[in-house]
């Protein structure tokens, strides 16, 4: 296949990389974005190696997509959707260590044995080297926090800020140093260079903001990418590339406005080493009550109610209670009361992880409500029905300017009439500070496990 049909063949898997954007906007057609966006990549895939300078090698080529593929699917077939952050985090590296190595491989089998480098091919490789480094070490970093293999709470040190901008400058001039010399050792010192920055980078970040810090190593690799694509002369590596970097970065700024907070601080300010006071397992700091309740007492409210509003958090997803929330919901709705779902744009440990939750359980498109649309309907709400939310439920937000939350938009619960919390216990969230609505009189609390707790209230509900 010449080159030039190979690029119009091209045109098939980019336009359906754009379509696969766009249905992904809308969790109703998500599915068909995913689909849409593999038969993209396999199209890609085959016209790559049909190309006529693939010569020799290709069924290496094939044999690494078979054991890719095989792995790929199992892993997401088995993955638990408490894990799915994780296992974003691990792909995504793999794809920035893929376009770094690519780059090293570049510059060791062409450019160094011509002797010469060309400046926009060689700014591309040194680019391409750097950033895919950076990306797969972070990820790595992120994986190992988000698996709990090493604290998720920010792990500093006197002067991290100079050491980790020392180590950045020093890879930046190794690599300019290798592209005007052409020495691969050179190269090769600033990939490690590299790796070592993306793992400073990322161990002074808490696992509050781990989500944010994936979305920007996911727009790195999607840049590292596209300049693997210069460096190769691949007009689909370039476009694919830069339709990742570009929703990566929309998706990094989006998920900052959501908490309040710029990037800079996300990246800079070591959020969550915050060190949590005494769980207030009996009162507030100023003396209000924390009130337990039970299961029956909860459904005596939810079946006499006329709305309720459920707001799903990570304990929801730890404990996998969507079906169960699902029956409930149906069980309410049979009784004639409006059942909504309140969805905050970083509730979870990724965006979408709620809706992508709720609709494993079949749970109507329609109900779930994002957090300024449903918002207003809180102080109609009869119930408010809070499963393992914490931080995104805090009034301080609001209301506390000391507190390291404020400003960051919430779900606004404590304007319910009732507030219902399945929880665990009084461990704080993400944060690491306790949570001023479980104090407030108005609500109760529902300890244990949110699916059996979930499972409880099913039953409940049924004798009302």
């Amino acid at each position: 296949m010449s080159q030039n049909t190979a690029n119009l063949l091209y045109l098939i898997p980019m336009a359906a990389f754009i379509l696969a954007l766009h249905f992904l906007s809308s969790p109703r057609h998500a599915r068909l974005g995913n689909q849409i966006g593999a038969i993209g990549m396999l199209v890609a895939i085959i016209v790559t190696l049909l190309k006529e300078e693939v010569v020799t090698g290709w069924w290496i080529m094939l044999a690494g997509g078979i054991v890719g593929t095989v792995i790929g699917v199992v892993g997401a077939r088995t993955v638990k959707m408490t894990a799915m952050p994780q296992m974003v985090a691990l792909f995504n590296g793999v794809g920035g260590g893929a376009a770094a190595l690519i780059s090293v491989v570049e510059f060791h089998g062409v450019w160094a044995n011509v002797g010469e480098v060309g400046v926009e091919r060689g700014v591309a490789t040194v680019f391409s080297a750097l950033i895919g480094s950076i990306s797969f070490a972070g990820s790595m970093v992120a994986f190992g926090k988000l698996q709990e293999l090493i604290s998720g709470r920010p792990i500093t040190y006197p002067g991290t800020q100079f050491v980790n901008a020392a180590v950045f400058v020093g890879a930046i001039g190794v690599g300019t140093w290798a592209m005007v010399d052409v020495r691969f050792w050179a190269l090769v010192a600033m990939v490690g260079l590299a790796a070592l920055f993306g793992v400073l980078f990322v161990l002074p970040i808490g696992g509050a903001d781990m989500p944010v810090v994936i979305s920007l190593l996911n727009a790195f690799t999607g840049l590292a990418a596209a300049a693997t694509g210069f460096v190769l002369h691949s007009n689909i590596l370039i476009v694919s590339g830069a339709l990742v970097g570009a929703s990566g970065t929309l998706l990094t700024m989006l998920m900052g406005r959501a908490m309040n907070r710029s990037i800079a601080n996300v990246l800079f300010g070591a959020f969550g080493k915050v060190v949590a006071g005494p769980a207030m397992a009996a009162s507030g700091a100023d003396g209000a009550s924390v009130r337990s309740t039970t299961a029956d007492d909860v459904a005596v409210m939810l079946a006499y109610a006329q709305r309720v509003v459920v707001v799903p958090g990570y304990g929801l997803a730890v404990a996998q209670a969507q079906h169960e929330v699902r029956q409930l919901a149906e069980l309410l709705e049979a009784k004639g009361i409006d059942v909504k779902y309140a969805i905050h744009p970083v509730a979870g440990r990724m965006p979408g992880h709620m809706n992508v939750l709720l609709a494993e359980a079949n749970v109507p498109y329609d109900q779930l409500k994002e957090m300024d649309e449903i918002n207003p309907d809180f102080p109609r709400t009869d119930v408010a029905l809070v499963i393992g939310a914490n931080d995104v439920t805090n009034p301080a937000a609001r209301n506390n300017p000391g507190s390291p939350i404020y400003g960051m938009p919430i779900l606004n619960v404590d304007q319910a009439q009732q507030v219902i919390v399945l929880k665990r216990s009084m461990r704080p969230g993400f944060a690491g500070i306790d949570n001023e609505l479980y104090t407030e009189p108005k609500t109760a609390m529902l300890f244990g496990d949110a699916k059996e707790s979930v499972q409880n209230l099913i039953q409940a509900v049924k004798s009302v």
